[in-house]
């Protein structure tokens, strides 16, 4: 179920909800109302003892539901949280069921008045579901929510954001589709001693001003090994901006945190060249990981769908911030008319305080169909032995967006493709760098290439044009690979070859004229 690609957001007809089903308020004891500091002190206590798994509080009946039956119980867009307030934001809910098994408890903040949130079978109709609607628990609560602001136009409140499973999250900018997820928090993701999957069970939602332009929600997480304290700010718009603020307290040494985490999907992109059976070019959410480092260097890593699975550190350098990009934006490179998977967004990190030392590491999962997400990253911080008593505390940006080449300060590589020669272990590399720069460069001018090759592998040949229909440039190699090696059975003694190219002015000059581009080959 972990990677498995939540996909139906979209066709989910769930609607809103009222504020007539709120049960007796309690009030937040801070007299400046309620805020982190009160979900922090939570987390922490919840951190002192032992975890406690999910009560079966989830009715079997529920449980049964297919996926078709569990998306035709439909929330009522009569109940719509701040709807009859004629607030910009409302917010919708989920009905428990199928594999959402694991209860959420929600809570509205109102100035220093908070409020819980009860669930009642009236929000929703149950479609053809034949369910016996006495029997379900009025403490039931809900599998997650969605929020609606109008982004697109100011006649519809549009989904721009939604919380459903485990600490998934999802969002979109102005004329975009779903596309990749985010997490709260990642936890030995790839380890051999299994991932652990936290999630988030209580939020309390902040009630927005009639003018608000952005909603602020806060968020308990829990999890075997610690729990959190999370606030988001929520501001959609033509980019939609989450920023976020955690304190991770610890029940135990954890052997890998993984901060800003997101999961995506890519199934083939244009390295392949298309795939036998299917009519469309690729098939992705995501088509690269882009790094900027302290020094302001890019690096761009197209993703891969190995066949095993491919655990790489991309940079142990400071970083001021990275994400997964859906750049390519064309839909003649798709021809999905259903996924369109041209609109799906990408996502920028960008940390607020200093994050240390750490590094950067992406998950690469074989996968052979596109509901599968199996592309992770996420920033994996040095940390020192710690209890419940000492959090981890990061702050940081996330920005959902459309890439715009026209704001970009350094050209990019904007295409990559990989032949196999008939040359036994012999391999062709094709990068295509574009830039409003790097384009105006005329042919006769000395450009060069820094090329590096590391691993069992030795460059053949290598050559630099210039693109004359794109006016961009073309860096063209070719490397050899031991047969040996490539026909190894044993999985471990299969070569990874790391590549890393950019053009610069002159062989003498170190300074990039492009992003760095890197790819991680086994043959």
């Amino acid at each position: 179920m972990c990677l498995m690609k939540m996909k139906t957001y979209t066709v989910l007809c769930l609607v809103i909800l009222t504020l007539s089903f709120i049960s007796t308020p309690i009030f937040a004891s801070s007299q400046e109302g309620f805020g982190l500091a009160f979900v922090s002190h939570k987390a922490q206590d919840l951190a002192s003892k032992p975890f406690e798994e999910p009560k079966d509080s989830v009715p079997e009946e529920l449980m049964k539901l297919s996926y078709d039956q569990w998306r035709d119980i439909r929330f009522r867009s009569e109940k719509a949280l701040w709807q009859e307030d004629n607030l910009p934001f409302s917010v919708q809910f989920f009905h428990l069921g199928m594999f959402y098994n694991r209860a959420v408890q929600i809570h509205i903040v109102d100035g220093k008045k908070v409020t819980p949130l009860s669930f009642s079978p009236e929000m929703f109709d149950y479609g053809k579901n034949q369910l016996d609607l006495k029997k379900l628990p009025p403490d039931l609560g809900f599998a997650g929510f969605r929020i609606h602001f109008p982004i697109n136009t100011k006649k519809y409140a549009d989904e721009v954001a939604v919380f459903l499973g485990a600490s998934y999250f999802r969002a979109v900018a102005q004329n975009q589709q779903y596309g990749l997820s985010a997490r709260g928090l990642a936890l030995d993701t790839g380890s051999s001693t299994g991932e652990e999957f936290p999630w988030f069970k209580e939020f309390w939602l902040v009630k927005p001003l009639k003018q608000s332009s952005s909603m602020v929600m806060y968020a308990l997480l829990d999890s075997p090994s610690c729990t959190g304290a999370y606030k988001f700010t929520i501001i959609p718009g033509k980019e939609t901006q989450i920023d976020v603020i955690c304190n991770i307290y610890r029940r135990k040494e954890i052997q890998k945190i993984g901060i800003a985490p997101f999961t995506s999907m890519f199934l083939y992109g244009e390295t392949e060249n298309g795939r036998p059976g299917d009519f469309r070019p690729e098939v992705h959410d995501s088509d690269g990981l882009l790094i900027e480092t302290e020094d302001e260097q890019l690096i761009w890593r197209p993703l891969i769908n190995p066949a095993r699975l491919l655990i790489t550190k991309q940079t142990e350098t400071p970083i001021k911030g990275f994400g997964l990009m859906q750049r390519d934006l064309n839909f003649d490179h798709y021809l999905d008319l259903e996924a369109r998977y041209e609109k799906r967004p990408s996502l920028w990190i960008t940390p607020q305080n200093n994050w240390g030392k750490g590094h950067v590491e992406l998950i690469e999962i074989p996968s052979d169909s596109e509901i599968n997400d199996n592309i992770v990253a996420y920033w994996v911080p040095e940390i020192e032995e710690g209890t419940s008593l000492h959090p981890l505390t990061f702050t940081y940006t996330m920005e959902w967006l459309t890439p715009d080449v026209d704001k970009e300060r350094i050209a990019r590589a904007s295409h990559t493709r990989l032949v196999k020669e008939k040359e036994e272990g012999a391999y062709r590399f094709i990068i295509d760098f574009e830039g409003k720069e790097l384009n105006e460069i005329p042919a006769d001018t000395g450009l060069a290439s820094d090329l590096n090759v590391e691993g069992d592998a030795t460059l053949v040949e290598r050559q630099l044009l210039k693109n004359i229909v794109t006016s961009g440039w073309r860096l063209s190699f070719k490397i050899s690979v031991p047969v040996e090696k490539i026909k190894s059975v044993v999985p471990d003694r299969k070569p990874v070859v790391k590549l890393s190219a950019f053009l610069k002015k002159g062989e003498n000059i170190p300074t990039p004229l492009t992003e760095i581009w890197t790819y991680d080959f086994r043959p």
